[in-house]
């Protein structure tokens, strides 16, 4: 598996030992991590919670610590339109397990069981950020679609949905009662603007 250079693990364990090892592992990953001492120095990080990552990241998350639990720190990440693109894996002591497995059925990524295999536990790492990668990639796709679509006429985008629907030029014509020649021009448009070459590859792009 490709490594991403420029890819963030946030770990969060009230355990400096715990924290420290964690990072070195990490490392020899060439992976970079940012730890925290508690949920809430996590949360107070305002790159976490206010804005959408710009590279692949992912969250080690200790379900039992003093103040707000893992659990609850889940729980608020969960509620951020970005979620999918910040995996979490739940580091859970073994009278936790039952409470990790139930956050991973809740939206949670994996968990991994104190003492953990390191190589087990850097591999799942390095599966959330593949994941958390093409999240933020179809994301970016998304939002350069929505623009292309945005910069459609009214016309255009009449135009644009007939095609999508697979009327020939001449019934598009007939249903906007405008000339064929009309439809090639806006069809030829709306191809340019959406950087497409066919009815079928734009009909590919718009499906969901």
């Amino acid at each position: 598996m490709t490594p991403h250079l420029d890819a963030k693990i946030y770990l969060v364990d009230d355990d400096a030992g715990v924290r420290e090892a964690l990072a070195w592992l990490l490392r020899t990953r060439r992976l970079v991590s940012d730890g925290y001492d508690s949920a809430e120095s996590f949360l107070a990080d305002a790159s976490v919670l206010q804005h959408e990552p710009s590279a692949p990241c992912c969250v080690l998350l200790d379900v039992r610590m003093p103040g707000m639990s893992g659990l609850a720190a889940f729980e608020l990440l969960q509620a951020l339109p970005w979620r999918a693109c910040l995996p979490v894996i739940f580091l859970s002591g073994h009278a936790d397990v039952a409470t990790a497995v139930d956050a991973v059925k809740r939206g949670a990524f994996d968990f991994c069981e104190k003492p953990f295999s390191d190589n087990a536990l850097v591999d799942r790492v390095e599966r959330a950020l593949e994941q958390s990668a093409q999240v933020l990639a179809q994301r970016r796709v998304q939002r350069e679609l929505q623009q292309r679509l945005e910069s459609l006429t009214e016309r255009e985008r009449a135009v644009m949905d007939l095609v999508v629907a697979g009327l020939p030029n001449k019934l598009v014509a007939d249903q906007l009662n405008i000339s064929v020649r009309t439809v090639e021009v806006h069809r030829s448009r709306v191809f340019d603007k959406m950087g497409v070459k066919s009815a079928v590859e734009l009909a590919n792009a718009l499906r969901p």
